[in-house]
């Protein structure tokens, strides 16, 4: 079925347990730049991921291994974490002449309480809490009051910040360099400012550095 966003919606017959089935004939489902499959799926995804549903990695978090996770841990760098399944909207450019009109697609997002107790501790403390993508980014202002407290709770979000929004939480971000016209450079722009942001790439692009999925990343406040 063709929807009016134009994605459409799939209905499978089959016999066995769907996600068994999808692992052993589906492929891992890539942004529209990868062009070549993936031998090694592991590649995309993060070291400390847990659940299943997410329909891309957050790639930011690509870049961190078990062993720098340790590393920031010896520097008493707590770690907190949260949950968003990553829909296709991440994907999709924005077309409407008014940022406005744009509707993100709707992505499930969860955080226990030890996660939101860390958080708030660091905010009390006037410590800078770091998100790790946009992903982790979206769950965190999603859920947060005015003072940029947390609370245990789970649901769904349809967040979409571009330039004016009022960052509740987050103190800094950890991302890569995104695709033009895209809701994600839009968020980091709301975050630095557009003119440094765009400074920013000017001087990626300059430097020959790695865009996208697998590219480098960048860290602002």
């Amino acid at each position: 079925m063709l929807c009016k966003d134009g994605t459409r919606k799939v209905k499978f017959s089959y016999k066995g347990i769907f996600n068994e089935l999808l692992d052993k004939i589906g492929l891992m489902p890539l942004p529209p730049y990868i062009h070549e499959e993936l031998q090694e799926k592991e590649r995309y995804q993060t070291v400390y991921a847990k659940y299943e549903g997410s329909a891309a990695a957050p790639t930011a978090g690509l870049h961190f291994t078990e062993e720098l996770l340790k590393e920031l841990t010896k520097k008493g760098i707590e770690i907190a974490n949260v949950t968003l399944h990553v829909g296709i909207g991440t994907f999709r450019p924005v077309k409407v002449e008014k940022i406005e009109e744009h509707e993100m697609h709707s992505e499930h997002y969860y955080i226990k309480k030890e996660d939101a107790e860390k958080i708030n501790k660091a905010k009390q403390e006037r410590r800078r809490v770091i998100a790790v993508g946009t992903t982790s980014c979206r769950v965190l202002e999603s859920i947060a009051d005015e003072q940029g407290f947390v609370n245990e709770q789970k649901g769904d979000t349809k967040i979409f910040i571009y330039p004016g929004y009022k960052f509740k939480c987050i103190d800094g971000l950890i991302t890569n360099f995104h695709l033009p016209e895209s809701t994600l450079i839009m968020l980091v722009s709301a975050f630095a400012g557009q003119e440094y942001i765009m400074g920013a790439y000017e001087e990626a692009v300059k430097e020959k550095y790695r865009f996208f999925s697998f590219g480098d990343a960048m860290f602002i406040k």
